[in-house]
């Protein structure tokens, strides 16, 4: 079953990782906006860099072990920590 720290080592871990990751991008792909909520990350980046950052947070994790992955704004429409953020011209 795991231990009841188990939770909160993996974010303390998390963390760790995300702000190394965000130190060392490269700025021409660097995000305008980091947010992450336990294993959802919302970010604004443009869209040509969105392969390149996520191609250097997977290599961030030298073990290889936590991979990232993305979804793409899809009508002014995203997912994010279950509930569809709608973005207007406004």
């Amino acid at each position: 079953m795991g231990s009841p720290v188990s939770p909160m080592v993996a974010d303390i871990y998390i963390e760790f990782l995300e702000q190394l990751a965000v130190a060392t991008v490269p700025l021409e792909y660097k995000p305008r906006l980091w947010k992450r909520y336990v294993d959802d990350i919302r970010e604004v980046i443009n869209t040509e860099a969105v392969e390149s950052l996520t191609e250097h947070l997977n290599q961030v994790d030298t073990a290889g072990s936590i991979k990232f992955t993305y979804e793409t704004e899809m009508d002014k429409i995203i997912p994010f920590l279950d509930m569809m953020i709608v973005r207007k011209n406004d």
